[in-house]
């Protein structure tokens, strides 16, 4: 079964995120914050994470730096989904290495389209 790894601080983004996914088969484990996600990383490889850009301590833009330096995680593709959604912000996350960029609010066909083509 593929797996997503939530970084989302927002009950109510996780929730809708999580729903959303798992309505589709996908198993999902969700965290608050980039410190739980390391955490995580490092006991099981998801196939996905998508990563919410304001958080508590790291943000999601250094989060993605690290996972796509590490060698351990370098190949786990990264979606950045954020109500920062200018093309600025975008840009910044494609230099960071994300692999997709999602505008909040989300989009559910949007997420399930993104997360399909990045996890086949």
């Amino acid at each position: 079964m593929t797996t997503i790894l939530l970084v989302e601080d927002s009950p109510t983004q996780t929730q809708m995120i999580t729903d959303c996914l798992q309505q589709a088969g996908l198993s999902v484990i969700s965290v608050i914050s980039s410190e739980e996600a390391h955490n995580k990383l490092k006991l099981q490889k998801p196939d996905l994470v998508i990563v919410d850009v304001i958080l508590p301590g790291q943000s999601g833009f250094e989060l993605c730096r690290e996972i796509k330096t590490n060698s351990s995680t370098e190949k786990i593709p990264v979606a950045i989904c954020s109500t920062k959604g200018t093309d600025a912000d975008k840009l910044w996350g494609q230099m960071l290495g994300a692999d997709a960029y999602l505008a909040k609010p989300i989009n559910e066909q949007e997420l399930l389209t993104t997360v399909l083509k990045l996890t086949n």
